[in-house]
């Protein structure tokens, strides 16, 4: 396993997996580049992330999600759903913890669905807070 870190947050990627950092938006693609995982950081100026938020941030971004389910990624949690657009099957979670909030997406074609959702689910759960929220909490 390789350790992916950014400064407000890590995890474990498998050896097949690789990553590409742009900006706040980290990409994420396997070998056979099925799908794509982005996570992209936001962190709040003053105090903790509601739950509230997250949920009403989820809600009014991404409209097109028609139910949206608490989730738990590693030591993140939020909400998560799914839908599709065109061809693509798109996952998408908005998790937070303390002062950071992901924005999670899954994208793959229709087809693929499903294909890698274990993997992604494995990558996801090993989430850790980073060393720059460590020290400012």
């Amino acid at each position: 396993m390789n350790v992916l870190e950014t400064d407000h947050w890590c995890l474990l990627l498998p050896p097949e997996w690789r990553a590409d950092n742009d900006d706040d938006v980290v990409r994420i693609v396997d070998t056979d580049e099925v799908g794509e995982l982005e996570i992209t950081t936001l962190c709040k100026a003053t105090g903790s992330v509601a739950a509230e938020e997250v949920a009403s941030m989820a809600q009014s971004e991404s409209p097109e999600v028609p139910n949206w389910a608490p989730a738990t990624v590693g030591a993140f949690s939020g909400v998560c759903g799914t839908f599709q657009e065109d061809d693509a099957h798109i996952r998408e979670w908005y998790v937070a913890t303390g002062q950071v909030l992901l924005y999670i997406t899954y994208i793959c074609e229709v087809a693929d669905a499903g294909m890698d959702d274990a993997a992604i689910d494995d990558i996801l759960s090993t989430l850790v807070v980073g060393d720059a929220n460590t020290a400012a909490g």
